[in-house]
């Protein structure tokens, strides 16, 4: 569902020490553009943000970007991340957010901006097979993310659709991803390296629908 325009929202970017307002001129400078260097992650489609607000909080020595297509969807995020921040007396100092499309994201990332880890969660399912080149795991995206991950650098995978989940796999498999580790019940998994909810995640489970989940490593081209 469409979020409703919030008029405030681009003012409230614009203003925002956390929001890059023109990430194009940030092509091969991302890792130079926060207060310190340390490993950076990369989240596709992060929505309002409280997967990312919650992930920066509990690793400071993790720098993250989140990119999501709506300046609208950015503007909740950034309030959610300030008062995330705010609550423990802390400036966000290790995110930045931007407003891009993802199948432009070599416009705004090259192989100087590498990332340790890219978090792709809950992204739409494209459900009709006409689609499916649209959905972020297929492998027309995978091959423009492996310029941007470092060697052994991995995709952090999670949905509710079963179909999704399955087709997923194979377009990994095809491009020469190493599994490292998957489930059809994260919240039921023990040893699960680590889960931080998103805003669907909660709304999934609540219905009672299992969380798939699936960690990724870059192969050899």
């Amino acid at each position: 569902m469409r979020m409703r325009k919030k008029k405030w929202a681009r003012p409230e970017l614009a203003a925002s020490p956390f929001f890059v307002d023109e990430p194009e001129k940030l092509l091969g400078k991302w890792n130079d553009s926060f207060r310190r260097k340390q490993p950076v992650y990369l989240e596709l489609g992060c929505g309002k943000s409280p997967f990312l607000a919650e992930m920066g909080l509990l690793h400071e020595d993790v720098n993250f970007i989140g990119i999501d297509q709506s300046a609208d969807v950015l503007g909740v995020a950034r309030r959610n991340i300030s008062a995330a921040y705010g609550e423990k007396g802390m400036e966000v100092g290790n995110i930045l957010l931007c407003a891009y499309h993802i199948e432009r994201l070599p416009e705004i990332m090259n192989e100087n901006d590498r990332v340790a880890r890219i978090y792709i969660n809950f992204c739409n399912p494209w459900q009709k097979k006409k689609h499916h080149k649209r959905r972020l795991t297929y492998p027309l995206f995978l091959k423009m993310y492996k310029p941007l991950l470092e060697d052994s650098g991995e995709i952090w995978f999670k949905t509710d659709d079963d179909g999704l989940f399955e087709d997923s796999l194979g377009y990994f498999e095809q491009e020469n991803f190493e599994l490292l580790r998957k489930t059809c019940d994260l919240h039921a998994e023990k040893t699960w390296p680590e889960n931080v909810m998103t805003e669907h995640e909660i709304m999934f489970s609540s219905e009672g629908i299992p969380i798939k989940a699936a960690i990724f490593r870059k192969g050899a081209d």
